[in-house]
Protein backbone atom coordinates (compact mmCIF):
# COMPACT_ATOMS: atom_id res chain seq x y z
CA UNK A 1 0.00 0.00 0.00
CA UNK A 2 0.86 3.90 -0.76
CA UNK A 3 2.59 5.83 2.12
CA UNK A 4 3.46 9.39 2.33
CA UNK A 5 6.20 10.76 4.57
CA UNK A 6 6.23 13.99 5.94
CA UNK A 7 7.54 16.19 2.88
CA UNK A 8 4.79 14.63 0.56
CA UNK A 9 2.56 15.24 3.59
CA UNK A 10 4.27 19.19 3.19
CA UNK A 11 3.28 19.27 -0.75
CA UNK A 12 -0.12 18.59 -0.31
CA UNK A 13 -1.15 20.82 2.89
CA UNK A 14 -0.61 24.49 3.69
CA UNK A 15 0.31 23.80 7.41
CA UNK A 16 3.81 23.93 8.61
CA UNK A 17 5.03 23.55 12.07
CA UNK A 18 4.47 24.13 14.89
CA UNK A 19 0.87 23.28 13.82
CA UNK A 20 1.66 20.50 10.74
CA UNK A 21 0.86 17.63 13.28
CA UNK A 22 0.96 14.75 11.26
CA UNK A 23 4.45 12.70 10.22
CA UNK A 24 3.15 10.03 7.64
CA UNK A 25 0.33 8.47 6.00
CA UNK A 26 -0.15 5.11 5.22
CA UNK A 27 -2.43 2.19 4.63
CA UNK A 28 -3.73 4.72 1.75
CA UNK A 29 -7.17 3.38 0.30
CA UNK A 30 -7.16 6.29 -2.21
CA UNK A 31 -10.30 9.34 -1.39
CA UNK A 32 -11.71 6.25 1.27
CA UNK A 33 -9.32 5.77 4.25
CA UNK A 34 -5.25 5.97 5.48
CA UNK A 35 -4.01 5.44 8.72
CA UNK A 36 -1.86 8.95 9.94
CA UNK A 37 0.70 8.74 12.34
CA UNK A 38 1.28 11.48 15.16
CA UNK A 39 4.38 10.89 16.86
CA UNK A 40 3.33 13.22 19.59
CA UNK A 41 6.91 14.38 21.33
CA UNK A 42 7.77 15.83 24.54
CA UNK A 43 8.71 19.13 23.58
CA UNK A 44 5.25 19.31 21.80
CA UNK A 45 4.62 22.72 21.65
CA UNK A 46 1.36 22.28 23.91
CA UNK A 47 3.39 20.27 26.93
CA UNK A 48 4.53 23.55 29.04
CA UNK A 49 1.12 24.64 29.80
CA UNK A 50 -1.05 21.64 29.05
CA UNK A 51 -0.45 20.88 31.88
CA UNK A 52 2.71 21.98 33.91
CA UNK A 53 4.07 18.57 35.54
CA UNK A 54 1.61 16.26 33.87
CA UNK A 55 1.25 16.85 29.87
CA UNK A 56 -1.68 15.78 27.95
CA UNK A 57 -2.27 16.44 24.23
CA UNK A 58 -5.28 18.64 23.90
CA UNK A 59 -8.30 16.60 22.24
CA UNK A 60 -8.55 19.86 19.99
CA UNK A 61 -5.55 18.88 18.54
CA UNK A 62 -6.50 15.43 18.07
CA UNK A 63 -9.51 16.57 16.02
CA UNK A 64 -7.16 18.99 14.09
CA UNK A 65 -4.74 16.11 13.29
CA UNK A 66 -7.78 14.15 12.05
CA UNK A 67 -8.80 17.03 9.89
CA UNK A 68 -5.19 17.19 8.19
CA UNK A 69 -5.06 13.35 8.22
CA UNK A 70 -8.01 13.49 5.79
CA UNK A 71 -7.11 16.46 4.10
CA UNK A 72 -4.47 14.63 3.15
CA UNK A 73 -5.83 11.69 2.15
CA UNK A 74 -8.41 13.74 0.10
CA UNK A 75 -5.55 15.87 -1.16
CA UNK A 76 -3.62 13.14 -2.49
CA UNK A 77 -7.09 11.40 -4.00
CA UNK A 78 -7.83 13.83 -6.36
CA UNK A 79 -6.57 15.45 -9.87
CA UNK A 80 -3.69 17.16 -8.97
CA UNK A 81 -5.45 20.30 -11.48
CA UNK A 82 -8.29 20.22 -9.47
CA UNK A 83 -6.89 20.62 -6.26
CA UNK A 84 -4.28 23.36 -7.50
CA UNK A 85 -4.85 26.72 -5.68
CA UNK A 86 -6.89 24.92 -3.17
CA UNK A 87 -7.39 24.51 0.49
CA UNK A 88 -9.62 22.20 3.04
CA UNK A 89 -11.58 23.66 5.55
CA UNK A 90 -12.86 22.10 8.62
CA UNK A 91 -16.90 22.66 8.59
CA UNK A 92 -18.29 21.01 11.46
CA UNK A 93 -17.14 18.25 14.13
CA UNK A 94 -19.75 15.89 15.47
CA UNK A 95 -19.81 13.08 18.25
CA UNK A 96 -16.19 13.76 19.65
CA UNK A 97 -15.01 11.37 22.16
CA UNK A 98 -12.25 12.00 24.09
CA UNK A 99 -11.66 7.81 26.11
CA UNK A 100 -8.22 8.28 27.12
CA UNK A 101 -5.63 11.11 27.85
CA UNK A 102 -2.56 11.18 25.10
CA UNK A 103 0.31 12.00 26.99
CA UNK A 104 3.62 12.53 25.29
CA UNK A 105 5.75 10.33 24.47
CA UNK A 106 3.63 8.34 22.09
CA UNK A 107 2.86 7.23 18.61
CA UNK A 108 -1.06 8.04 18.01
CA UNK A 109 -2.28 6.44 15.04
CA UNK A 110 -5.25 8.18 13.65
CA UNK A 111 -7.38 5.42 11.26
CA UNK A 112 -10.03 7.80 8.96
CA UNK A 113 -12.23 6.78 6.44
CA UNK A 114 -14.07 8.85 4.04
CA UNK A 115 -17.69 8.64 4.28
CA UNK A 116 -19.50 10.61 1.43
CA UNK A 117 -18.90 13.28 -0.58
CA UNK A 118 -20.98 15.34 -2.11
CA UNK A 119 -19.34 18.05 -4.92
CA UNK A 120 -16.63 20.06 -2.27
CA UNK A 121 -18.25 18.68 1.51
CA UNK A 122 -16.42 16.00 2.45
CA UNK A 123 -17.75 14.11 5.60
CA UNK A 124 -14.93 11.69 7.34
CA UNK A 125 -15.05 9.34 10.59
CA UNK A 126 -11.84 8.59 12.22
CA UNK A 127 -10.79 6.35 15.39
CA UNK A 128 -7.11 7.48 17.27
CA UNK A 129 -5.41 4.54 19.00
CA UNK A 130 -2.30 4.66 21.32
CA UNK A 131 -0.60 0.55 21.15
CA UNK A 132 -4.02 -0.25 20.08
CA UNK A 133 -5.86 1.00 22.74
CA UNK A 134 -8.85 3.93 21.45
CA UNK A 135 -7.86 7.30 23.20
CA UNK A 136 -10.46 9.30 21.05
CA UNK A 137 -12.77 9.49 17.71
CA UNK A 138 -14.97 11.63 15.75
CA UNK A 139 -16.75 12.24 12.90
CA UNK A 140 -16.42 15.88 10.93
CA UNK A 141 -16.96 17.56 7.60
CA UNK A 142 -14.76 19.46 5.36
CA UNK A 143 -15.03 21.46 2.04
CA UNK A 144 -12.42 22.38 -0.36
CA UNK A 145 -12.13 25.64 -1.22
CA UNK A 146 -10.17 28.01 -3.71
CA UNK A 147 -6.85 29.76 -2.75
CA UNK A 148 -7.12 33.74 -2.09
Amino acid sequence: MEKLDRNQIKNLLPHREPMLLIDELTQIKKLHSATAIMNVKKDGFYVQGHFPDQPVMPGVLIVEAFGQAAAALTAHGIDKETYDNKLVFLMSVEKARFRNPVVPDCKLELKIEAIRSHGRVWKYKGEAFVEGKKMADAQWSATIVDRK
